[in-house]
């Protein structure tokens, strides 16, 4: 008995269009499918950008940053 009947997400529903209005949650849903469609569109674009890149990278196991100098160690004698 821990999950919510579809009578249970009726009665929300109902009462989020109660207090919010019919015209605010359309503008809503609005505003959120524009949104699912803006990320997909920059996920689609974005994964085109790393099969271009996928050409030009390193090889695994190389560093494109070189090491810090561990040479210039200094020790306090202090």
């Amino acid at each position: 008995m821990g999950g919510l009947s579809i009578w249970h997400w009726l009665i929300v529903l109902l009462v989020v269009m109660l207090v919010f209005g019919t015209g605010k949650v359309s503008n809503l849903m609005g505003e959120f499918g524009k949104g699912i469609k803006t990320f997909k569109q920059n996920v689609a674009s974005e994964d085109d950008d790393t099969k271009g890149k996928d050409a030009s990278m390193s090889p695994p196991g190389s560093l494109s940053a070189p090491l810090p100098d561990q040479t210039k160690t200094t020790v306090n004698q202090g």
